[in-house]
């Protein structure tokens, strides 16, 4: 038995933020200098009451009337991210109940980030593949904007909140193919907000400026830019030779690659180190910016809508980046 994609919706905040306004605060930047550096113009927002288990089921319910597939036919739900209701319960197992979908589901929450839709691909292939599921929803929701400092230009610029929904299924459009999965948490430190979790519940206030003149707190996200950067250099190319090993691919067999949208300058420095031509290669934060574990989502499911991808081909699609962890696929169209 295979699994494939059947189909995939997505969800973004109401509210957007754009250059403009982000440089009202910092007028030491231009509107330009972060379209160039980012690669984004805007991106949205989750309201102050609005959760990433909000969108999830937002992303779900759009999910529902574009494909015609009913909750009652789920059984399982799968939901990535990194800001859950709860420290318990998982919020999956809330989304359950808030979508009508059966008790006789399985549902949990997994932690983590820009690799997220990959791992979440891996695991319901397997469900499927071991015949314990039909249908499993996929969910992908992140609010990192909640995680930011109000003062934190670089990181604001880049991340923007938002949800999809794929559902997996024995038929649909994209037969998935053989993963390519990793993890270095030794990594960990650069991606990170050090306290709210068990190992340091209470807020410190504490803050540091580093080399560059960048202040970085405590209780609030941290991202150390230059070794996420050297990771995914490192990471990526030797992802895509075990992806093509795997699904016995030569490079020049892809028609396509939907890599996780981080930023424009990561994106288009790892198609040059990877050789891959422009015009097979997604780019395209400009009106969502960096949207974590749904970016490739909503880049598959905005790929299929303008018609850039299509029956036939063949399309590799990875993510990469907070664990440290990495995954890749190859999706048949």
């Amino acid at each position: 038995m295979n699994a494939y994609i059947k189909h995939i919706s997505y969800y973004l905040p109401e509210k957007v933020l754009t250059n403009e306004e982000l440089v009202q605060q910092f007028p030491e930047w231009s509107v330009d200098k972060v379209a160039v550096k980012v690669g984004v113009n805007s991106r949205h927002v989750a309201a102050k009451d609005e959760t990433a288990t909000d969108m999830a089921e937002k992303a779900a319910r759009k999910l529902f009337e574009e494909s015609g597939i009913l909750s009652k036919d789920i059984d399982f739900v799968l939901l990535c991210t990194q800001s859950p209701d709860y420290y318990l319960p998982s919020s999956a197992c809330i989304l359950q109940d808030r979508l009508g979908i059966p008790t006789s589901c399985g549902a949990f929450d997994y932690n983590l980030g820009c690799s997220g839709c990959i791992y979440g691909m891996a695991v319901a292939k397997g469900l499927i593949v071991a015949g314990i599921t039909k249908n499993v929803l996929i969910l992908t929701a992140e609010t990192y904007n909640k995680y930011l400092h109000p003062l934190d230009k670089s990181n604001r610029s880049i991340f923007g909140d938002g949800a999809a929904a794929c559902l997996v299924s024995t038929e649909g459009f994209a037969e998935i193919g053989e993963f390519s999965l990793g993890t270095d948490g030794s990594g960990a430190k650069h991606l990170i907000v050090k306290t709210g979790g068990a190992r340091q519940k209470e807020t410190t206030g504490l803050s540091v400026t580093d080399d560059e003149g960048r202040t970085w707190y405590d209780d609030y996200l941290y991202m150390n830019g230059s070794a996420i950067f050297n990771f995914t250099l490192d990471a990526v190319p030797a992802m895509m030779k075990d992806v093509l090993l795997k699904n016995s691919m030569e490079k020049d067999d892809v028609d396509y690659y939907i890599f996780h949208q981080a930023n424009k300058f990561m994106l288009n420095t790892i198609r040059k180190a990877c050789v891959l031509p422009k015009d097979k290669y997604y780019v395209n934060l400009e009106t969502t910016g960096n949207t974590v574990s749904s970016t490739v989502m909503i880049g598959l499911r905005d790929c299929r809508d303008n018609g850039t991808i299509h029956k036939g081909m063949k399309v590799m699609c990875a993510g990469f980046g907070v664990g440290l962890s990495w995954g890749g696929v190859i999706l048949n169209f």
